[in-house]
């Protein structure tokens, strides 16, 4: 045991130090100043509704939550997941150029460029996405390792891993679109005359019955959230933007990127693996079409980065390989260096607002509704959380004890209820919103005579209803996307009250009305 311990120290011990930098930046790259980002709040507040499906994403997310909140439910952990997700997603991408025959330099080159990337961003946030990049990088893996060997175990592996993926993030349909085009423009199409093939998709099915049938059971609430997605924040970008942030997403790892495209047409070697190029360019034009988000693609570059190291690593004579691969290892550890400051929230708000031009040009205060604001909006989205909930666990307490069974707590929006519910746990009753899966949890009162508010001011209509209406505090933080929020009391509800407040919910679930 101690020998097999010490060969793998031995051919893994970069790869491991490449590990425990990755880990070490995920939380050194976050200022204490931002707290957790408003989906991360929705995302662990799964944990308590437990499903096979959600209006908002698919059901993974809950579970991860589960086991967060079975370790202790810190930030910590919800910050260690994902950068978690981060490291296996290096892991594999080492796996890749190895099983392509990549030599040490070259799986050094490609891992090094993954670690210092785009992806150390997005696993700062404990979202699907990490999860989602695993995911796609796992199934290149896969299906690398299967057209070497033909071993049905790795259809089998790549069965579970694609049904995790559909359950973690729905994109990864347009994942299987592209290696469908990939196999078929390839001698690599024989697969599907391959029965193995066929197993590996019917286990996949019938591990997704579950989410599938609670899709059909729920009138398939995913095709109305992709369509409120593409109304309120698809319609603001374009096909150019996105293309655009894919440069800039690995801009230090172009010549790899490049170098991968070009090698999969021309370089016999690769010649086994075109279908990832095909896929990679498939993929790349669906989203451009959709005008999608430009981070939905970076679960293909991994892989490519591999395949482009590999490259450079294979057609590089030894005299040239000394120079040429250090000093791209150079130039993407110096772009990444450069650009910490404004990639990551490392600065606070006030010093974003001292460097704002630097941001700008970059296009870090663009936000979904396509103007530019103080901060980058995630960024602006991990800002006054803690203030609501406790302006609010503080209103929650004036309330009588006695009238504890009679009050329920609505917020405006899902961030806002889940940050209620994270801080407060145990502390106040749950919150709920009139959006996302929180209209569907929402509790069947016998009465509801007093209503904790958390959100814009009441209508007139709505305060007619009450005795009292009280605005107790406001969410004072000035560079919050929640800033002047506000926390009511309403109490004193008339008897109709409780039937035409379930009536509204019921009108805004058969509208689907709730994004």
């Amino acid at each position: 045991m101690y020998l097999k311990f010490q060969k793998f120290i031995k051919l893994y011990w970069i790869l491991i130090i490449l590990i425990a930098i990755k880990l070490l930046l995920q939380f050194v790259l976050v200022n204490p100043v931002y707290e957790l980002h408003r989906d991360e709040y929705l995302y662990l507040n799964q944990a308590d509704h437990l499903a096979f499906g959600y209006i908002s994403v698919p059901p993974l997310m809950a579970v991860f939550s589960k086991i967060l909140f079975f370790l202790g439910g810190s930030v910590f952990w919800v910050r260690f997941i994902p950068a978690l997700f981060g490291t296996m997603t290096i892991v594999f991408t080492w796996l890749i150029a190895e099983s392509v025959g990549g030599s040490l330099f070259a799986k050094i080159l490609a891992s090094g460029a993954v670690v210092f990337s785009a992806i150390m961003r997005i696993n700062i946030l404990y979202q699907p996405n990490s999860f989602d990049i695993l995911c796609w990088t796992i199934i290149f893996y896969l299906l690398i390792k299967y057209i070497q060997s033909e071993k049905t175990k790795w259809l089998l592996y790549l069965s579970v891993i694609v049904a995790l993926g559909f359950y973690n993030k729905y994109n990864l349909i347009f994942l299987i679109a592209g290696l469908a085009a990939g196999f078929l423009l390839t001698y690599n199409r024989r697969l599907f005359t391959n029965p193995s093939f066929w197993k590996a998709f019917i286990i996949s099915l019938i591990l997704l019955s579950p989410n599938i049938i609670w899709q059909i059971t729920n009138h398939f609430p995913v095709f109305q959230h992709m369509k409120v997605l593409k109304h309120n924040q698809l319609d603001n970008n374009s096909s150019g933007g996105f293309l655009l942030g894919q440069v800039m997403f690995f801009f230090g790892s172009l010549p790899l990127i490049a170098g991968a495209l070009i090698a999969f047409i021309f370089f016999k070697p690769f010649r086994p693996y075109r279908f990832i190029g095909i896929c990679f360019a498939t993929v790349i034009i669906l989203f451009a079409i959709m005008k999608a988000k430009d981070y939905y693609s970076i679960g293909l570059y991994p892989a490519i980065i591999a395949f482009g190291s590999i490259y450079f690593d294979s057609i590089l004579s030894k005299k040239w390989r000394l120079f040429v691969l250090p000093l791209l290892i150079v130039f993407n550890l110096v772009i990444f260096l450069i650009t910490l400051k404004v990639v990551y929230p490392v600065y606070t708000p006030v010093e974003i607002r001292q460097h704002a031009k630097a941001f700008e040009k970059l296009g870090l205060l663009r936000w979904e509704d396509g103007k530019n604001h103080s901060l980058p909006q995630d960024f602006a989205d991990m800002l006054g959380w803690h203030e609501m909930a406790d302006k609010a666990l503080a209103a929650f307490k004036l309330i009588p004890e006695s009238e504890g069974k009679n009050t329920l707590v609505i917020c405006s929006n899902y961030g806002q209820a889940g940050a209620l519910n994270y801080f407060n746990r145990g502390k106040m009753p749950e919150a709920y919103a009139f959006n996302t899966d929180y209209i569907y949890w929402l509790p069947q009162l016998k009465e509801i005579r007093n209503i904790l508010l958390v959100g814009d001011k009441p209508s007139k209509e709505l305060a007619s209803i009450f005795k009292e209406v009280k605005l107790t505090g406001v969410v004072e933080n000035e560079y919050a996307r929640e800033k002047n929020t506000g926390i009511y009391i309403l109490s004193g509800a008339s008897d109709l009250f409780t039937r035409a407040f379930y009536n509204k919910v019921e009108e805004r679930k058969k509208n689907l009305d709730i994004f």
